[in-house]
């Protein structure tokens, strides 16, 4: 299995009010990457990090960023956010009716594609994209919110994929997820093949303790 690793969530603490110290202190704990969701009003109801957003983040820490397009036509918006090498993109498969384009675009700016699945939909709709892919990002919520329940059936989705993936050639395709990801949802994606964790209220940042303290624990039991 690949080595587990967090991505925490920006959608989780203010950004503009304790930005600067939340992104020291992941820095610290030696981050691996972090998390960005955009949302543009249409493929979800909700709206979060725009353009200037995006790339104030990069000017406001060294951490990778993960960035998560829930956007409607993000083949033709791409440009916008000024994706660098390296970073993480994700591509939801119902966003778009030319995904294989949209994620061959996201590997052309050097950055690394992923195909994003919403809980309802199934393995089957990106068969034909793993070969495009670095990564697949499994939505254990429906999109949109955060605080949500995880789905349960989503664990069975991410123990299929990750067969399907090892059984097919695919090995080297990691699986994120995101939603939820709790200390003790953590421990059952992780035994489900799951080795990227989007970490927010339930895990990471919490009033039960410190973000070390909380990333430490997570670690500890989520290796």
């Amino acid at each position: 299995m690949h080595k587990s690793i967090i991505s925490p969530s920006v959608m989780c603490f203010n950004m503009w009010k304790d930005g600067e110290r939340v992104l020291k202190e992941l820095e610290d704990i030696g981050t691996e990457l972090l998390h960005a969701d955009v949302m543009d009003g249409h493929f979800v109801n909700n709206f979060m990090l725009g353009t200037d957003a995006i790339k104030n983040l990069r000017k406001s820490t060294n951490i990778p960023l993960d960035i998560h397009l829930m956007i409607e036509r993000p083949e033709d918006k791409l440009h916008w956010f000024g994706i660098r090498e390296n970073e993480l993109v994700s591509i939801h498969c119902e966003s778009t009716k030319h995904l294989q384009k949209a994620l061959s675009s996201v590997r052309e700016l050097g950055a690394k594609p992923m195909v994003a699945i919403n809980p309802a939909t199934p393995i089957s709709m990106i068969e034909d994209v793993i070969p495009d892919i670095d990564a697949v990002l499994v939505m254990t919520v429906n999109p949109g919110f955060a605080g949500q329940k995880m789905v349960p059936q989503t664990l069975e989705k991410i123990r299929k994929l990750r067969k399907f993936l090892d059984e097919n050639g695919y090995s080297h395709v990691r699986i994120e997820v995101d939603g939820n990801v709790s200390l003790e949802n953590g421990i059952k994606m992780r035994e489900a093949g799951a080795d990227i964790f989007v970490l927010g209220t339930s895990s990471l940042f919490t009033k039960d303790g410190s973000i070390k303290e909380n990333a430490e624990k997570f670690r500890k039991y989520v290796k």
